[in-house]
């Protein structure tokens, strides 16, 4: 039986690890380190870890932490924020890094994005592609939310699964922090565009989410950052992943 792959997303800032909604209003959740101990202990498939204002912001990845989080984490993991060079890249893989998450060079560095690909190896090369909804089209938008890519979205992905991309995690800025479920019409359009593994992140209130995504799609990639995070109405902290018997009622 092939289960899903179920993966928390964790948002890094200078602060530690925070939530956003709709890539805004971040809430302090806590620190890297202990977060990945405990999804360790939850034997969680693997887990992405995005540093939101490396790019924005202009500072390198921070290697030290980067290099804590790896020797701690017992599960893949999926490093992104602030990559600009292969020589950044070289030093977080040699972290033990299993997969290398790009964004903003997508558009504005493709050489790079070939190097990237042939160092590390397409499997390990993953695109996060942050969309949002516009009279019934999507637009990609980097730089956590705020500038727009004029680039048609599915000719974006075919172009990227092309060239280097062997998965391809699509984001809804638009679902962001929401937890009313995902964008079923997005996981639709990229699912039937693309034959490479895609991950779906945005929108994840409950279990149930992600049960109604395995059924209708099978063995996609379903991330969540606020229902792994938050437990309840008023959104305290708690860190919670499905057990491997609530994954198999997943499929039921």
């Amino acid at each position: 039986m092939l289960l899903p792959r179920i993966i928390p997303c964790l948002l890094l800032t200078n602060e530690g690890l925070v939530k956003t909604t709709n890539f805004t209003n971040p809430n302090y959740i806590g620190d890297p380190i202990n977060t990945v101990k405990i999804f360790n202990e939850k034997r969680a498939d693997e887990i992405i870890i995005l540093d939101i204002f490396a790019t924005t912001s202009k500072y390198e990845p921070r290697y030290e932490l980067i290099q804590k989080i790896a020797r701690e984490a017992r599960m893949p993991l999926c490093y992104g924020g602030g990559i600009k060079t292969l020589e950044q890249v070289k030093k977080i893989f040699s972290f033990g890094i299993e997969k290398i998450a790009l964004s903003s060079i997508l558009f504005s560095n493709k050489e790079l994005l070939k190097k990237i690909s042939v160092y590390v190896g397409v499997q390990s090369t993953v695109a996060i592609l942050d969309v949002k909804k516009k009279f019934n089209k999507y637009e990609i938008f980097i730089n956590n939310g705020k500038k727009k890519i004029d680039q048609n979205f599915i000719e974006t992905v075919n172009y990227l699964q092309n060239n280097g991309v062997g998965e391809i995690v699509v984001n809804s800025i638009d679902k962001d922090g929401s937890m009313d479920g995902y964008d079923f019409d997005l996981i639709d359009l990229v699912y039937k565009s693309t034959s490479i593994p895609i991950t779906i992140l945005g929108g994840a209130g409950n279990y149930s989410d992600l049960s109604k995504v395995v059924k209708k799609f099978g063995s996609i990639g379903i991330a969540a950052g606020s229902l792994f995070v938050y437990k309840g109405s008023r959104k305290a902290v708690l860190l919670n992943y499905p057990s491997k018997t609530e994954k198999i009622n997943f499929l039921k």
